[in-house]
């Protein structure tokens, strides 16, 4: 039998281990404690802001972090990643060689893929009308200004469409919907190509402009006969109609998980240079694909005083942030794995 001393330490000892255990069983599910002062802020696409919204809150219990987010359209946030007033940009155009330039050591990163929708407001007629590229490319040239115009009848058999003037809602700024539009237009139409080319702003020759996706939505909503872009999650939200456009295999695809899978088939090797990927258009062996998908980026300095905080937050973003709960609602699609392997190589580039 011990002695009373040795047995009065053994007691305690066994007490604080049982304390501990407790403690510890206590805290086993709780949410990481916020990390004081941790923000993490970005700008720019309005086609991603849907999805970035829906992270902000889980960020925030999952990692501690505050996340902000401007949408302020593509263009905005290259130029505020550019000047470094903030921690990340956001893009659905990739950047070009002197964009790349002017940022001065960043890094472009894969972390969203999705549709962009082509959105009309016509009383009395049903959704999912049939449209094709180079009639699109028309409407939006202005080369075809009513509903009842032949070459719409023609996609559209059987269906009462009316003379209402069509109405062109685009974007007045510089947007990666627009990039992502235009290079589809630019794909299906020569004469698009040539007269007015790809961008993230372009010289539309008809139309009235609107910023961001919600500008461009409320006019859609605003005009009977109008006809806009913008990304599908925008459409959704709004109750628009939109266009099921027909691919190079024939088929008529509309923007979902489906179609924009599809797609992302055509295209899962980025660029080994600037990470970049084109999957407007997709070859016809591809016959689900819808036809105006495409990725969006996150742009980010390799140099950065968050280094450890942004990398946590993107290696979440591409992991965890696809998850059905946050993309399938939005018609977001998780980025395929080939596409993730680079993405997260990327992310490590990001130093002190």
């Amino acid at each position: 039998m011990p002695k009373s001393g040795n047995f009065i330490r053994i007691f305690a000892l066994a007490a604080l281990t049982a304390l501990l255990a407790v403690a510890a069983a206590g805290t086993a599910g709780a949410s990481p404690a916020r990390q004081a002062g941790t923000t993490i802020s970005g700008a720019g696409s309005t086609f991603v802001s849907p999805l970035v919204t829906t992270w902000i809150p889980a960020v925030s219990q999952q990692l501690g972090y505050e996340l902000q987010y401007s949408a302020i359209g593509s263009s905005g946030g290259i130029n505020a990643i550019t000047g470094r007033t903030v921690d990340f940009g956001a893009s659905d155009a990739p950047l070009s060689p002197d964009q790349f330039t002017a940022c001065n050591g960043c890094v472009q990163i894969p972390w969203a893929l999705a549709a962009t929708s082509v959105m009309y407001n016509l009383p009395g007629v049903k959704n999912l009308l049939h449209m094709d590229g180079p009639t699109l490319a028309k409407i939006f040239m202005g080369q075809i200004s009513v509903w009842n115009d032949p070459a719409i009848q023609k996609l559209n058999k059987g269906v009462n469409l009316p003379s209402t003037k069509i109405v062109i809602a685009h974007r007045s700024d510089g947007s990666g919907t627009t990039y992502n539009f235009t290079d589809y237009l630019a794909n299906v139409s020569p004469a698009w190509k040539s007269q007015i080319g790809t961008g993230t702003s372009v010289s539309w020759p008809v139309g009235v402009g609107g910023k961001g996706s919600a500008g461009v939505s409320a006019l859609v909503a605003q005009t009977p006969g109008a006809i806009g872009y913008a990304d599908v999650a925008f459409a959704l939200k709004n109750h628009f109609s939109y266009f099921a456009m027909k691919n190079r295999s024939g088929k008529f695809a509309t923007p979902g998980a489906r179609g924009i899978l599809a797609a992302a088939s055509s295209d899962q090797t980025p660029d080994k240079t600037t990470n970049a990927l084109s999957i407007v258009n997709p070859p016809k062996k591809y016959p689900l694909a819808y036809p105006i998908s495409t990725y969006t980026y996150v742009i980010v300095p390799t140099k950065s005083s968050k280094a450890a905080d942004l990398r946590k937050f993107l290696f979440w973003a591409v992991t965890h942030g696809q998850e059905g709960k946050y993309t399938a609602p939005l018609r977001f699609v998780p980025i395929p794995k080939k596409v993730l392997v680079v993405a997260e190589k990327a992310i490590t580039q990001i130093k002190s």
